[in-house]
């Protein structure tokens, strides 16, 4: 859909009256927003980023998504008004679902988001309204991890879901976060296809038999697939998160090796165009979206990239030109807040014309699926009395999704140096973890939303002044460096009782400066420091799981209530579009 034509949709769903825009519209809808005209030959459903939340939650977009270089002021570097300009979105309900402009009072008013149960019954409509035989249902990963069932089930809470749902192909990342034999496991419970075409299997594992899907070729898993659909052959190639074993342990995963591997994507596209001879080529990605807009740049013959890993909601696909034409660069958001539609209408061998909707799920206006949410009930329900269980009320808006320190990033930190008597805390920049409005309990749940992973164990240990520069710099080069494909994964290092000035178009080893302990005394090069932290990617740690310690805080505090949100001081990115104004 080109952006004239979004506008011009969310112009007429306004007047139609179809998109609540106060609490009295909202509880007069059965809306039609969900009623999308058909449009050419094949329907492709995309969602990604799930994060095992099966039931309906709060997630605040970022207020803070800095683009630097050729990615400033691109999407998804867009964040509040800007994103809004840029889209020409001005309806209330909308720009809700795609900023985090008056957040708690706007989800107050329009309710939570996604749910698996919600997420099946629109994914039924949008399938029988166009045709099943002509759809197809693509996850894009992150899927079996963020939640305690997920964790607890290892994933298999998730495989179940995702049966039901009907996903008919997926890629990975935090699912690589399990055991081997867990993944491989969970792969012959589920009823669609895994594709990947950059997890090669090691040469030592091939020589003790390793489990392989193509001796010959080293791929761990099948590359592709081709369907047919509607009497249209569509080929969907598998791209997992490439730097899996750096952003996360790879002591799980020994005989895979990952990478971006454009030459390798280049000639299996090629051999699909020949070997094949699809309509379209599409790729399911968990690059992340500035990695996909490289690739698409550089790798002829892909039509469409349905992108994750970022978590970015983009309204509009992004258009790459490149050698052999152009292609289509979407990222459809996370938590089950988003489905994407993505329509085709296509030529014997290419692409002819397209329609694209980045689908808000609003729970109070899709009625639940009821086979899907007695499902959601029996896997939670031997863990109920440990989610419900209230461990404090938040005075305000407690949230991660951002560049920087999120406040429920703040309360993880304030735990750990609580309980651990420690001066700093580190706590990785991870992306996903839902929200809790203001006056809402806080329950373990909502905890395991932000912490449930398999590396939990918390640690204590004396680090320099100077070391903790360094992993300020090193983390700040993963996220800012211009080149995309230097991009691995995350968002800042969270910070508690360390405050520091960040120039973001600095090069590493220049962006840190003026690091200051919560007292204003600077911190000292030559001086160690008691430091405590959580998720090692490298050896395990020895402390308890850090829900364990967070939720010790909590008890005690009742009520959480910031004094403080170590946030960098940002240089040189006033007028960035990618932070909001004030």
């Amino acid at each position: 859909m080109r952006r004239r034509e979004f506008v011009g949709m969310l112009a007429a769903a306004s007047a139609a009256g179809i998109l609540p825009g106060s609490i009295g519209a909202r509880q007069k809808l059965p809306s039609n927003l969900y009623e999308l005209p058909s449009f050419g030959d094949v329907r492709l459903l995309h969602f990604t980023d799930s994060h095992a939340q099966l039931t309906p939650i709060y997630f605040r977009e970022p207020s803070v998504n800095l683009g630097i270089g050729a990615a400033r002021g691109r999407p998804p570097h867009l964040v509040g008004e800007h994103l809004l300009g840029h889209y020409g979105i001005t309806d209330a309900a909308l720009a809700h679902a795609f900023t985090f402009l008056d957040f708690a009072e706007a989800a107050e008013i329009y309710g939570r988001v996604g749910g698996f149960a919600h997420l099946r019954a629109l994914v039924t409509q949008l399938r029988e309204s166009y045709g099943a035989e002509k759809t197809l249902l693509m996850d894009g990963g992150d899927t079996w991890q963020g939640s305690g069932t997920a964790l607890w089930t290892r994933g298999a809470d998730m495989v179940g879901a995702s049966n039901l749902l009907g996903v008919d192909l997926m890629t990975g990342h935090w699912e690589f976060t399990y055991d081997e034999e867990e993944i491989r496991a969970n792969l012959e419970a589920y009823r669609g296809e895994f594709l990947a075409q950059n997890v090669l299997v090691t040469e030592d594992a091939l020589f003790e038999d390793a489990p392989v899907f193509d001796e010959e070729s080293g791929h761990a898993f099948r590359p592709y697939s081709v369907r047919e659909l509607g009497g249209k052959r569509v080929a969907v190639i598998g791209q997992a998160f490439p730097y899996t074993p750096i952003a996360n342990p790879s002591r799980f995963i020994p005989n895979w090796t990952f990478g971006v591997r454009p030459d390798q994507m280049q000639a299996l596209v090629d051999k699909v165009r020949e070997a094949e001879q699809p309509s379209a080529v599409v790729l399911l990605s968990h690059n992340g979206m500035d990695v996909d807009l490289k690739l698409a740049s550089m790798v002829r013959g892909i039509d469409v990239i349905l992108g994750g890993h970022t978590h970015d909601g983009v309204p509009a696909p992004s258009l790459v030109e490149n050698g052999g034409g152009t292609t289509l660069v979407t990222n459809a958001g996370s938590n089950g807040k988003f489905l994407a539609v993505l329509d085709l209408e296509l030529s014997e061998k290419k692409v002819r014309d397209y329609r694209y909707r980045l689908l808000p799920v609003f729970s109070n206006l899709i009625e639940p699926d009821s086979e899907m949410s007695e499902y959601i009930a029996r896997v939670r329900a031997p863990y109920l009395d440990q989610l419900n269980e209230t461990l404090a009320v938040a005075d305000s808006l407690l949230y991660r999704r951002g560049n920087f320190n999120g406040t429920f990033d703040q309360v993880v930190c304030d735990a750990l140096r609580a309980v651990n008597d420690a001066e700093i805390a580190l706590s990785p920049g991870f992306r996903w973890g839902t929200t809790v409005l203001p006056g809402q309990p806080v329950t373990m749940a909502h905890l395991l939303d932000q912490t449930a992973i398999t590396y939990p164990e918390t640690y204590v240990r004396e680090m320099s002044g100077e070391e903790l520069k360094l992993i300020l710099e090193d983390v700040a080069d993963n996220l800012f460096n211009t080149d995309p494909f230097f991009q691995q994964g995350g968002d800042m290092v969270r910070l508690g009782g360390l405050d520091y000035v960040l120039d973001p178009t600095e090069s590493i080893g220049h962006r840190i400066s003026d690091m200051t302990l919560n007292s204003g005394k600077p911190v000292e090069a030559g001086k160690t420091y008691k430091v405590t932290g959580w998720a090692t990617v490298g050896a395990k740690s020895s402390g308890p799981p850090v829900w364990e310690t967070v939720a010790e805080y909590l008890r005690a505090e009742e009520t959480v209530k910031l004094t403080r949100l170590n946030t960098p001081k940002l240089k040189n990115v006033d007028d960035n579009p990618g932070m909001a104004r004030g």
